[in-house]
């Protein structure tokens, strides 16, 4: 489940953490997983078999997702602290950066970190096994791995070439 942090404050539970994220303009929701997928899930890394699998196992869900918001396309990025290059990886998302589609994560295992200035405020959500995140277009933010440094995450797109980030002068967007 999700937590959001803002200045000193933490915002917990899926319905708060909806209506906070609501204001801002993003899209939250917590799902369950598939039973079904619970080993692969626990394996750190995973083939491209393994991956069609999983994305396979959560068939029904990208069919709702088209349905509702009109994805086209999905896939499955698996980080962890043994993927070569990962800091390299890492480090074009980090900073902050707006993307010209959405950003559509759903956490299938592990954790990580996005963080937002939005309307001059800047806070963080936190994100887990479970937790759905859309980022409108053109929404300043970042993310990273927390420090377990590994995260399984179901991608979705509606235009695939808008996924990657345009970098931001965080000097002209910060925090009042």
């Amino acid at each position: 489940m999700a937590v959001v942090i803002r200045k000193q404050e933490s915002i917990e539970g899926a319905e708060a953490i909806r209506t906070f994220l609501q204001e801002k303009g993003l899209d939250y929701e917590s799902f369950s997983t598939p039973e079904g997928i619970s080993p692969l899930l626990g394996q750190k890394g995973l083939n491209d078999a393994e991956k069609e699998e999983v994305l396979s196992s959560l068939e029904y869900r990208f069919e709702d997702l088209k349905k509702k918001y009109g994805y086209k396309a999905r896939d499955l990025v698996v980080l962890h602290d043994e993927v070569p290059g990962i800091d390299e990886v890492l480090a074009k998302f980090d900073k902050l950066h707006i993307h010209t589609d959405e950003e559509v994560r759903y956490i299938i295992d592990g954790s990580g970190i996005f963080g937002f200035i939005i309307g001059g405020e800047k806070f963080e959500v936190h994100v887990s096994k479970g937790d759905f995140l859309s980022i409108p277009a053109n929404t300043n933010h970042w993310f990273t791995l927390d420090e377990k440094k590994r995260i399984k995450a179901v991608r979705y797109f509606k235009d695939n070439s808008g996924w990657v980030p345009v970098y931001v002068d965080e000097s002209k967007v910060l925090v009042h």
